[in-house]
């Protein structure tokens, strides 16, 4: 295997934290009830925190799921998997190889770790030039809006996991070396920042906002902009019906006809024709 996907490869179980897992320490729920112990535990509870202690219970992890991309990770920058993030690989190799011109973008990108793939693979394949784009509210998905039917009930935005604030994931990016100014972020809702942002050409557009509004508007805004040659993943066309939807009626409104091709748990990509 040669250095740079050595490195790459360290990269994807840093960001799952697959090379860590014994070390995934949890904090536990308090002890309900009103019996002497509960109370006892609620209490010595309290005075740790005051401390800042915490009770921890020992690392229990499904490895394989974590491997797919199959649970919310509580440390982790990615919940993708290392499926995905080959499948990010594989196309970023690809558009550098045949010189696709444009910038990579993820939109949607929780604590960061897809978009700090991208970085990653750009230094290790020694591209100079292109820039990642780091598109996201960083506070949470949207509600609903009354104008897209295919998001009624949706209760994303209320999940706080999802909210990750644009310091976190600066900070994450320095984590790992790779925060300079070949990282550029579009904060606030896609709607307001997609259309405008300034953007020439893309040859990876990373589509992961879970709602019919969200794909649709980074859909609209941006896939112009991919460059023939270049890849549109889709992280959740099976696992995000509402995803789907948009994506569907994008591909038919625009006569879209490259055969879409599945990566793993919903995922889904293709390459823009030449």
């Amino acid at each position: 295997m040669e250095p740079a996907d050595l490195y790459l490869d360290l990269m994807k179980r840093c960001l799952t934290r697959l090379a860590f897992l014994d070390q995934e320490w949890r904090p536990t729920a308090p002890r309900p009830g009103r019996s002497p112990r509960a109370i006892f535990s609620r209490w010595l509870r309290r005075r740790w925190a005051e401390n800042g202690l915490a009770v921890m219970a020992a690392p229990s992890v499904d490895v394989e799921r974590r491997r797919c991309g199959g649970d919310w990770p509580p440390f982790a920058e990615t919940m993708i998997g290392l499926h995905r993030l080959d499948n990010l690989q594989h196309c970023i190799k690809i558009v550098l190889h045949d010189r696709i011109p444009g910038d990579l973008i993820e939109t949607g990108v929780w604590r960061g770790g897809a978009t700090i793939f991208m970085r990653a693979a750009l230094e290790a394949y020694g591209d100079r030039e292109r820039t990642v784009w780091v598109a996201d509210s960083f506070q949470g998905l949207p509600r609903p809006n009354a104008g897209y039917p295919a998001d009624a009930g949706d209760l994303l935005w209320a999940v706080q996991l999802l909210a990750v604030s644009l310091d976190e994931v600066k900070r994450n990016f320095m984590r790992y070396g790779l925060l300079d100014d070949r990282v550029k972020f579009l904060a606030g809702w896609f709607k307001d920042t997609l259309a405008t942002a300034p953007i020439t050409d893309l040859a990876l557009l990373r589509l992961d906002g879970d709602l019919y509004e969200s794909t649709m508007d980074a859909l609209t805004a941006l896939y112009p902009k991919l460059s023939p040659g270049g890849f549109l993943i889709i992280d959740d066309f099976d696992a995000m019906p509402p995803s789907r939807q948009a994506v569907e009626d994008y591909r038919a409104a625009h006569d879209i006809t490259e055969p879409v091709e599945l990566i793993n748990r919903g995922g889904v990509f293709w390459r823009k024709k030449s």
